[in-house]
């Protein structure tokens, strides 16, 4: 009987700052399908850029076509080792609504925080017309499933010690982890606590204009806040 080819272990599974960054995305945007396929898909170029460049694979970005008019761009490639390793983390074929507590090292927590935010996070800031001169400040996680908003809070509570709070969405379909202001501020300090994070610069550019007004600076200079 003939073999196929044997199975390549094409990314490097040792944890680092780059490879926790894209599992963050993977749990968001990804998704795992049979046959070892892992997509990545979004709207954002640079958002599969910066995937590829944390896995350190070249594969092309491709096309997506929603059935309704619209396109998206995607990253897909098969690979048995790389695969195993995501579902050993306890990420799973339709995860949406049943993902729950991931594995990520404590040290590399955030990076995959970072991800996360990428994929399924936003930040949101206005003027308070109640109180002079107040300027609120949110940043939100969304998620399908209770379970990994809770263990997300958690793990954030854990090694931030700040709390924030949970609440449905208006459709109430999705769960928001939401931290305000002051807590909002030291979770940025701790998800891009370099200078040489890879990011979505759309969204970190919306977080840096944010802090401006409030005059408190992001990254490496945020240090001694």
């Amino acid at each position: 009987m003939k073999r196929g080819p044997k199975p390549k272990r094409i990314i490097d599974e040792k944890w680092s700052a780059k490879l926790a960054y894209a599992v963050g995305l993977i749990a968001t945007d990804g998704c795992l399908s049979t046959g070892h396929l892992i997509d990545l898909t979004s709207k954002d170029r640079e958002q599969l850029e910066n995937y590829v460049k944390c896995l350190g694979i070249s594969n092309k970005i491709g096309r997506k076509d929603s059935g309704q008019g619209k396109t998206a761009l995607r990253i897909q490639f098969r690979n048995v080792f790389f695969y195993k390793f995501l579902t050993s983390l306890g990420l799973s074929p339709a995860k949406s609504k049943t993902i729950g507590i991931l594995k990520i090292p404590n040290k590399y927590f955030f990076d995959f925080l970072r991800g996360s935010f990428d994929g399924d996070g936003c930040s949101y800031s206005y003027w308070d017309p109640r109180w002079k001169s107040s300027f609120m400040f949110y940043l939100t996680f969304v998620s399908a499933s209770e379970k990994h908003i809770f263990w997300l809070r958690e793990k954030i509570f854990q090694l931030a010690k700040i709390k924030g709070h949970i609440n449905m969405n208006g459709t109430r379909v999705c769960h928001q982890l939401k931290y305000a202001k002051y807590e909002s501020i030291k979770l940025v300090r701790r998800m891009y606590y370099t200078n040489d994070n890879i990011y979505l610069s759309r969204k970190k550019l919306k977080i840096d204009k944010a802090l401006a007004i409030m005059g408190k600076p992001s990254g490496k200079r945020m240090r001694g806040w």
